[in-house]
């Protein structure tokens, strides 16, 4: 899919409160949208927008997306021209979504499996929907379906800890139905940098999930600031008998991005790494890396805390060391003195 548009940059409107989309709403959204102009010729954005219930920003930004897509055709490919120019959705050429889909093994096997594991998540609404769809799905793929058949699916529900017992509400139900009612909640959250648990107040936004993992996006009134809070380091959940008030000038975080935000007063360590320990650069957001030779690197992360990089470094052992700040290599070595001394090894 190419595009092309009469404006630049994104949609100066008014912030808003309108809860976004979570990942697999705006999917649907996303597979909905081009058949959706092209049956109406021209759409103007405030219509569609006001469609698909979202903001025009939003909207803008999903059709950011869709020039990303390309829809190829045996030979050699067929795009389709997306413009938003003069505030009018437009689609031409767009015969190719009239084919046939076909999928194969890889793909069939992929999208069963993940709809299986979808099925299995607790408290999910329409299940019989998703289920209808599974078989439908399995019977168009054919032979194509065969091999997700041999991938067993299984979710690890856990329980809201202040719910504990039978019948017990998941941490994922309870929270769905907080962000429906819009209903104020209290966390206990644990922070892994600094290996504490915290207490707060949180005004839910959304549900989304990033990177295969699930968050709830909200307003956080002890940061007072929008915020992530991954669910399974919600160690204790209690919706509060308060409505969620979220600030007009809260905006969702736009996670297509990534979830790392680096911040000018972050603390840059830096760190020499072995060949063996060369899996930091892959697994860490950097600031930068640096060959040094012999498989060797060099990495900067900025960090807003150096707890966690001096636990990193722990772990590390012979396979890297902190270099600088001083101050952050110093405390590695009283963390390790720490760690020693608990086995009488100081």
């Amino acid at each position: 899919m190419t595009a092309k548009t009469g404006r630049t940059g994104r949609s100066t409107g008014p912030a808003a409160r309108q809860q976004a989309a979570a990942s697999t709403g705006r999917l649907a959204r996303l597979l909905a949208l081009v058949p959706y102009v092209v049956n109406r010729d021209t759409v103007a954005l405030e219509e569609a927008a006001a469609a698909f219930g979202v903001t025009e920003k939003q909207l803008i930004d999903d059709l950011n997306l869709l020039w990303c897509v390309e829809l190829r055709a045996p030979d050699p490919y067929c795009p389709i021209d997306l413009s938003y120019e003069g505030g009018e959705i437009t689609v031409a050429e767009a015969e190719s979504i009239a084919r046939p889909l076909r999928l194969k093994v890889d793909e069939a096997s992929a999208l069963l499996v993940a709809l299986r594991m979808l099925a299995e998540i607790p408290d999910l609404h329409d299940r019989d929907a998703l289920s209808r769809v599974i078989a439908k799905l399995e019977t168009a793929a054919g032979a194509a379906a065969v091999p997700s058949a041999q991938v067993a699916v299984q979710v690890d529900a856990r329980d809201v800890a202040a719910g504990g017992g039978p019948g017990a509400r998941t941490v994922l139900g309870t929270l769905r139905d907080a962000v429906a009612s819009r209903s104020r909640v209290h966390l206990a959250y644990y922070v892994p940098a600094r290996d504490e648990n915290t207490e707060r107040d949180v005004d839910p936004m959304r549900l989304l999930v990033v990177e295969g993992n699930t968050y709830l996006e909200g307003w956080c009134r002890r940061a007072e600031a929008v915020r992530l809070f991954k669910l399974d380091r919600i160690t204790a959940l209690t919706v509060l008998d308060e409505p969620a008030e979220v600030p007009d000038h809260a905006e969702p975080i736009d996670v297509d991005a990534g979830l790392f935000r680096p911040s000018p007063q972050d603390v840059r360590v830096t760190l020499e790494l072995t060949p063996r320990g060369r899996w930091v650069a892959d697994y860490y957001p950097c600031e930068s890396v640096e060959e040094l030779g012999e498989g060797r690197l060099r990495v900067v992360l900025p960090t807003p805390d150096t707890r966690w990089v001096r636990g990193l470094a722990l772990r590390l052992g012979d396979q890297g060391r902190v270099v600088a700040p001083a101050s952050a290599a110093d405390g590695v070595g009283d963390d390790a003195a720490r760690a020693l001394a608990q086995y009488g090894l100081g």
